[in-house]
Formats: structure tokens, sequence, C-alpha cells
């Protein structure tokens, strides 16, 4: 099934990347410095249309004037994800249980895209799937993160620990301050939904919580921020200054 997607930065990797183009549509107004050089060194024809048009194909999202069609983005297989890990640094996972707003998706694969995450694994049902807006907030961080997508997010945490790695839950109950875990172990960090959390089931799995102290008086964060900050702690356990 073939997907549109747009923006600059998205298309600017999609064009970069060895994926399908079939089809490339700009308004006549169009110009950027990357982009148009490998449209043409791909010998891809655009098609120009007005901003109008360009609007109603991608549902009045910000476009930047231009949008291209592809294969639609495929699930990673997990065992493949795994056995590609380098043998010489401990493997980060993250697993999202429950995530609803593709926004949040997006922006969480550009974080561990940015830190190095070995893949992102997201339930198949009552989850956020890979789509047009999601890639357009990752700004191309699709392309670099493998986003694996299983049925039974309990029974692949089980597989997991099998396979020696420690489940970290973002979490109030019995936690313990994000920054006094050493994350120097195969790791897997588990963000809930944006309104309940994590599920009892995926919860009563991990081997500890953490928890983002606060001081003011909103007492949550959104999902991609918390995961960001999380992230960039695992980061400077593993690479302290």
């Amino acid at each position: 099934m073939k997907q549109l997607i747009f923006g600059k930065n998205t298309v600017y990797e999609a064009l970069k990347s060895s994926q399908n183009i079939y089809k490339i549509f700009m308004t006549s107004s169009f110009d950027d410095k990357r982009i148009m050089p490998l449209i043409k060194k791909r010998h891809l024809d655009a098609i120009i249309v007005s901003k109008n048009e360009l609007n109603k194909m991608t549902e009045n999202a910000v476009h930047q004037n231009i949008a291209v069609e592809v294969d639609g983005y495929e699930y990673a297989n997990l065992e493949g994800v795994l056995n590609a890990t380098p043998h010489d640094q401990y493997p980060l996972l993250v697993m999202l249980d429950g995530l609803e707003d593709p926004h949040n998706l997006g922006a969480i694969l550009r974080t561990c895209d940015a830190i190095g995450v070995d893949g992102v694994i997201i339930g198949k049902n009552r989850s956020v799937g890979l789509s047009s807006v999601v890639a357009k907030v990752a700004t191309g961080a699709l392309d670099h993160v493998p986003v694996i997508q299983v049925t039974n997010l309990s029974r692949t945490i089980e597989d997991l620990k099998k396979k020696g790695y420690w489940i970290v839950g973002c979490d109030l109950d019995n936690s313990q301050d994000y920054r006094q875990i050493d994350y120097n172990m195969p790791t897997v960090i588990v963000i809930g939904s944006e309104g309940f959390g994590i599920s009892k089931l995926v919860k009563s799995k991990c081997d500890m919580n953490v928890v983002l102290p606060m001081v003011g008086h909103v007492q949550s964060l959104n999902a991609s921020v918390a995961t960001g900050i999380i992230l960039y702690q695992v980061y400077n356990s593993r690479h302290p200054i």
C-alpha cells in the first residue's frame, strides 16, 4: 500500500534513501537546495499542483509545499532488530504501551534517533501506528529507527527478559527517581498512554519503575517529553562526561 508523506525534512530523507518514490507533488513556488538536486539525480518528474490541492491531499497538514508518494512504512522484525544490535554496547529499546497520539510517536522517534535507540516497540491494538503524520513529526527518523509492532506487549517483555533485558517502567507506583538507575545493562524503557499510563499487566512485568520529580503545579508531562528526559538520562549514564 502506498502512502503520502510530506514536509521538507521527511521528503529529503526519503529521497536520500533507497525507497521507491512513485510521485512527487509540489507547488510552483517550491525550491529547496537539498531536495531539488536529489529529484534531478533520481530522474524524477514533479507534478505541479496548487497549494489548495496540496492542502486537500495532506488534509491541511503543514506540508511545506511538497509531498511524495512512497511505499507504506513497514514494521521491523523484533529478532532482526535484536540481532542487528552491536555487541560492544548495551542495547536500548523503547516500548510504548497504548500511545495514541501520532505527534507523540513522531516526537519520540525523533529523540530515539538522536540518542541511538535500537528500536521502538508498539502494540498492534489500541495504539497509534505509522502514518504520514508520524513521519512528518519524526522529520526523517522513521528511516533510521526500526519500529516493531507486536500483538502482545507483556509476552514480548517476557521474551526480552529471557534474553537478559531489564524492563524499566515510567510509573508512579513503587518508583524511584529516574536518576538513581544505572542504565548500563540491556534496557527496555516502557512509556504508557497519554491518559492512563502503563497498563496493569505490562506494569506487573516491569523490573523497576522510575518517576520524574516535579515541583510545580502540573503533575504530569507529555509522553514524548518524559521519554526524552529519561532517554537522555540513559545516555548520560552510559556516556558520562
